[in-house]
This record gives C-alpha cells, sequence and structure tokens, in this order.
C-alpha cells in the first residue's frame, strides 16, 4: 500500500479482490452505506467547465493521486473526464479518511467549485465527497489498456471505458439509427413491428435458425427478414411503412456478416424501384450530414462524395464496362470457363442467368467505389422482385454500393399472387437442388396477397454495415455492443 492506493503490478486477482471487499468493511466502520440508492447529480461533466460555477457531478474513478493531505482524481461520466481536487483542509479529516479507501473503477459523486490549477487544468475543488460504489475488479493498466481484440469484444464494458474511439462508434451507430427515425417519420411513414418467432421463414434468401415453441409443440423460425409481414401490413391497408428489425440467419461469420444483425425495412404503396432508390440516396445523405456533418465519406483508402445524383448501370452494363463480357454473345461454355477458373459456385440450379449473377458478385462489385446503383437482375436470383416492365429474364431490382462494398437491395414488389407462386415453386427446386438459402412456399402469405396488395417498391438496407459505412470501421464486430463470440473453453 502506498498513501491507501495500491500498486497492483504483481499481486493476485483473489488477493486484490480480498483488498477491496476490506475496504468495503472499513467503509462500513466509517458510518458510510456502500450501496446507496441513489445520487442527486445536477450536471454533466461536460457541462461543469465555466470557471467559478458550483459543480455537482457523480461518475467513476479514473485515475488516482495522492500527495499527503491532497488528491487529484480524474472522474468520468458518459459526457466526459475531468480533474477533481480533494483537500482535508475543505472537507475535512474524518471526510478525507474515505480517499486512503478508493480505488480507480469506484464510483463517487462531488459537490465544489470549478476552477484553473496552475497547470491550467480545469478542475473541481471538492467540498463534498458521496461514496456511491466499489469496483472489486481492477480495470486494466491505462496505459496498456484493452488490446486483445477477442478479450475487448467478450468484455465490451471494458472497451468501453478504456478506448474513447469504441464509444464514439457506438454512439455514432445510435445517433444513425435516430437519424433513420427522423427522416422515414418526416416522409409520413409510420413504424410497425412484426414478429421474430415465426410459424415460416422468408423474405430474403437465408439458412434460417430453428427452434421449438414447447406450448404448442411445434417447430418455429426466428426472422431472417421482415419483409413478407411488413407487406402484409400494406394489404391490410397501411401505405408506408417501416421497421428496424433484429435478423437471424444461420450462416457464416467474417468481417461483414453476424447470425445476429439489424435491418431497416421500408415499403411504399404506388411506389417502383427508381421511387425507392430516389428515397433511399435521400435517406442516406440525410444520415451523413446528421451523424457526421458531411456527405463526403473516407471509406477504406478512398474518398467518397455522397452528394449529387449517383450512377445508375444495369448489370449487364457492369458485366461489359468491367469485364470486357456481352452477356446476350457469351456462350454457355465461355461462362463455364469463367466459373471454373475463379473456382465460383453457383447455388441450386444452374442456369446462365445465375452463373451471370455468381460472376458479377464475386468480380465486379469490389470495383464500385463511388456510390452506384446496379439495377435490373437476373429473374432466378431474385425470388420476390417483379418481372421488368420492358426486359425478359429481369426484374426491376437494384443494390446500392459505396467503396466496393454492398449497402442495400431493394425492387419493386411482386404483388400478384399468381407470379409471386410461380417464384416460390422455382425456389422449391432450388432447395432440392441443395441450395440451402432458397426460400420456403409461404401459403399464408400467398392467401394475404390474393386479397389484393396495391403497386409497391421496398428495400432492406443492414444498419452493421452502414455504421461500417458512416464510421469508416472495417470489422462488424466493432460496431455491434456484443457480437457473437464462440464460448470460452473452460477446463476441469
Amino acid at each position: 500500500m502506498f498513501n491507501g492506493i495500491l500498486k497492483t503490478m504483481g499481486i493476485p486477482l483473489d488477493q486484490l479482490i480480498q483488498i477491496r471487499k476490506d475496504k468495503i468493511q472499513k467503509i462500513i466502520n466509517l458510518g458510510i452505506n456502500p450501496n446507496p440508492a441513489n445520487y442527486q447529480r445536477e450536471h454533466k461533466i461536460e457541462s461543469i467547465k465555466k470557471l467559478g460555477k458550483k459543480a455537482n457531478i457523480s461518475g467513476r474513478i479514473r485515475s488516482l493521486r495522492l500527495h499527503g493531505n491532497l488528491c487529484f482524481l480524474d472522474l468520468q461520466d458518459e459526457s466526459g473526464e475531468i480533474q477533481l481536487m480533494v483537500s482535508a483542509n475543505i472537507v475535512g479529516k474524518d471526510s478525507y479518511k474515505l480517499i486512503n479507501l478508493l480505488d480507480v473503477g469506484d464510483f463517487i459523486g462531488v459537490k465544489g467549485e470549478v476552477f484553473k490549477t496552475k497547470a491550467g487544468e480545469i478542475t473541481v475543488r471538492v467540498e463534498t465527497m458521496t461514496f456511491l460504489q466499489k469496483s472489486l475488479n481492477p480495470l486494466p493498466d491505462t496505459w496498456f489498456g484493452l488490446k486483445d481484440t477477442e478479450e475487448r469484444f467478450r468484455k465490451r464494458y471494458l472497451d468501453l471505458i478504456l478506448n474513447p474511439q469504441v464509444k464514439q462508434v457506438m454512439d455514432k451507430r445510435w445517433a444513425l439509427e435516430k437519424a433513420i427515425r427522423q427522416f422515414m417519420w418526416q416522409k409520413g411513414y409510420q413504424e410497425v413491428e412484426t414478429p421474430v418467432l415465426q410459424n415460416l421463414y422468408g423474405g430474403t434468401n437465408a439458412r434460417p435458425f430453428v427452434t421449438h415453441l414447447n406450448a404448442l409443440d411445434i417447430e418455429m423460425y426466428l426472422r431472417v427478414a421482415p419483409e413478407l409481414y411488413l407487406k402484409r401490413l400494406i394489404v391490410g391497408g397501411y401505405e408506408k411503412v417501416f421497421e428496424i428489425a433484429r435478423n437471424f440467419r444461420n450462416e457464416g461469420l467474417d468481417l461483414t456478416h453476424q447470425p445476429e444483425f439489424t435491418m431497416m425495412e421500408f415499403y411504399e404503396a404506388y411506389a417502383d424501384y427508381h421511387r425507392i432508390m430516389d428515397l433511399t440516396e435521400e435517406l442516406i445523405k440525410f444520415i451523413a450530414k446528421k451523424v457526421n456533418g458531411t456527405n463526403k465519406l473516407t471509406i477504406g483508402k478512398y474518398e467518397i462524395d455522397l452528394s449529387g445524383k449517383w450512377t445508375r448501370i444495369t448489370i449487364d452494363e457492369a458485366l461489359k464496362k468491367y469485364l470486357k463480357i456481352d452477356w446476350e454473345k457469351t456462350t454457355d461454355k465461355e461462362i463455364r470457363e469463367i466459373l471454373k477458373k475463379n473456382q465460383f459456385k453457383v447455388p441450386g440450379v444452374y442456369t446462365k442467368n445465375k452463373a451471370l449473377f455468381t460472376i458479377y458478385d464475386h468480380l465486379i462489385t469490389p470495383k464500385l467505389i463511388q456510390p452506384t446503383w446496379v439495377i435490373d437482375y437476373p429473374i432466378d436470383v431474385s425470388p420476390l422482385s417483379k418481372t421488368h416492365r420492358s426486359k425478359p429474364d429481369r426484374v426491376e431490382r437494384f443494390e446500392g454500393y459505396i467503396g466496393g462494398k454492398e449497402i442495400c437491395d431493394g425492387w419493386s414488389e411482386i404483388v400478384s399472387p399468381i407470379e409471386q407462386r410461380q417464384r416460390f415453386e422455382i425456389e422449391q427446386k432450388n432447395l432440392k437442388a441443395g441450395d440451402e438459402q432458397a426460400q420456403p412456399l409461404d401459403e399464408e402469405f400467398l392467401d394475404a396477397l390474393a386479397y389484393g396488395c396495391p403497386p409497391l417498391g421496398g428495400i432492406g438496407i443492414g444498419i452493421d454495415r452502414l455504421t461500417m459505412f458512416i464510421t469508416n470501421t472495417w470489422s462488424i464486430k466493432e460496431v455491434i455492443p456484443f457480437p457473437l463470440m464462440r464460448p470460452k473453453c473452460e477446463t476441469k
């Protein structure tokens, strides 16, 4: 011990915890409640930095520096950090005894006057101090921090305490979701909720999580997308709906995918895919301006400008521009050679159009750096998209790309139950051919469409990936507060 502050280097964790437990008893012996129910603070730290102001703040101790009858502490709340100066001459010797029982990580509340030290640091001269909670586990050393990436994700609470940039990313995520709501409300959209637990999954090509409902003794699925239920609301009379939904897809984990993720979908009656592209372009510009204050982004090594009209290019034009492939003239043999050379696999039943999409998806999308809409996709890979009004074997579908990454996917929706049934039947063939992501045939959804649905446009936007764009953070785990992790192996 040194002036009541523990030098933690080399002391086993269980001993450190016991020392802190002993301090709790000493605090009780001083007549102090170590677990008060509340504290009536009046200010956040960032709001009190005017000199001469009386402050009443609370937070976590981040550092302690004792100098006899004088102690300097750094106190942190969610808004910021400030230095405290505690003098035995001001708080009294009895109250000052508490200082020797404090540790980094503890919570306290203080009242005092804001002033500037000779060194020029804004400080609170503490007049009264209230103990609020003991931290039994010592925080990692502030110098070395929490560097191990896996440990950071497992103990995100420590990551937030020790790494300010992590909280900045999370703050931008929450601001982004707030901006989405503001924009959609301004456009007259109704925010709604749809089931997470479903009798049948659908709304996108994905492998579901399967669970069991004991009450009814039936298999259920976790939602892969809210689409089919949002469309039911359109059938029911709503004309503009959106949902920020938690989705679950039983697929792989990588830098841009997590099995549990957040997506925003919106649907507008009487709209087509051109209208949805226009609205989404406006939305993303609005979000960037709200969250970052500018429509210029850095994505990896690229400088991206979201302002102006975004490029629109058909998938056929993209193949011709970037790979010199003329889809109409390319033979099936040439296509298969491209697939073989690049070791690309076409899921489910092979078709020329599905091969087209596979080649495009792997070889062209990384080249789409500036904001780009790729439109008019093959019908074979778009089971919920409306048949194109003028192009055979194509649908009115689009995907948005920025920095070589997909940011959203939308289309003019199928509203004919006859056409939708035909697409579902094709999906069943793909399912039987081994495509685990093919969609099931949803009779209840088809029954809803049979009551009549207006022309409809819609889109899905990944919130996690959008946060990655806005913050230039290229690991999805960095933008999710508590990403999925493999359980730690424990030995007996």
